[in-house]
């Protein structure tokens, strides 16, 4: 189970949360049999869709980020809660590149730098909100950090980290978001970038000393004051009825050619691996009006 620390500075012209996740990126690297950079760049992803979910207002929101760069693993998305929840997949788990001449990992190289990031909201309106950016970096973070400003007009800092074991098990995995009030006084944006520039490697911050860490370096001499703490999880929230639904919205002829294969069909849900098994007759039933059958 992870954490999100929610803080405000500087007479709330500051807010900043800060997440430690390990285990829920361990779950999906599981769940999808990621390799190390895949793991990364899917970990970043849902780490930074957390971040973004978790200060959603209404209780069912969700939020829905997807990096679609050109590069081998194809699109990586990461599905949020309001509560910073997440689930999340990416097209090719197992597709890798060979560590950067830096000794990191290459998740811009695996994401590629030739699409966009897109973040859709759901906040139970009839249409959801979706913003668009073109991808700078493949990196996550400074994606997400160009998203916000262009996008939303939040003038922000995100960091995002995972750090892999030579095991493949994830050692350490979170981030921060820091964003300023509009009008924010110019040294104190600038008291912001000096901190972070001077800040040590955010995976070992996470994996030595934690969230909290994390925070006080980000707005070191800034005296922040921590409002909530909040647990969240890899979560996902497939069920039969849902997947019945699914399959319903694919339409009758579709139904009908599954069924006339004789066999059972198998539908495997993409955010967690879950496989629901139906036989012919139960896909007849799912077709519209079959219920009122005789």
């Amino acid at each position: 189970m992870g954490q999100i620390i929610r803080a405000v500075a500087a007479d709330d012209m500051i807010k900043i949360a800060v997440i430690s996740a390990p285990e829920m990126v361990e779950e999906a690297r599981t769940v999808h049999g990621l390799s190390p950079t895949a793991s990364a760049a899917l970990g970043r992803a849902l780490l930074g869709a957390s971040l973004l979910g978790n200060a959603m207002k209404g209780e069912k929101d969700t939020l829905t980020l997807r990096l679609s760069g050109g590069g081998p693993v194809g699109n990586v998305v990461a599905v949020s809660d309001s509560a910073g929840n997440v689930r999340g997949y990416v097209d090719e788990p197992a597709a890798d590149l060979p560590s950067r001449a830096d000794g990191k990992l290459d998740v811009g190289g695996l994401i590629g730098r030739d699409g966009t990031l897109t973040v859709s909201r759901d906040l139970g309106l009839r249409e959801p909100y979706i913003g668009s950016v073109e991808l700078i970096s493949g990196e996550v973070a400074e994606d997400l950090t160009a998203y916000l400003v262009e996008s939303e007009q939040v003038p922000s800092a995100c960091g995002l980290g995972v750090l892999v074991g030579t095991d493949k098990h994830i050692l350490a995995a979170g981030g921060f978001l820091v964003q300023l009030l509009p009008g924010a006084p110019e040294e104190l944006i600038q008291k912001i970038e000096d901190n972070i520039f001077m800040m040590d490697q955010l995976t070992t911050i996470l994996h030595e000393d934690g969230a909290e860490e994390v925070l006080h370096q980000v707005l070191r001499g800034l005296e922040p004051e921590i409002l909530a703490t909040d647990k969240v999880n890899y979560r996902c929230y497939c069920s039969r009825e849902r997947i019945e639904a699914a399959l319903k919205s694919s339409g009758d002829e579709t139904l009908e050619e599954l069924a006339a294969e004789k066999a059972p069909t198998e539908v495997s849900c993409q955010f967690c691996g879950k496989q629901y098994v139906f036989t012919p007759e139960e896909l007849l039933a799912l077709r519209t009006g079959a219920g009122s059958e005789s």
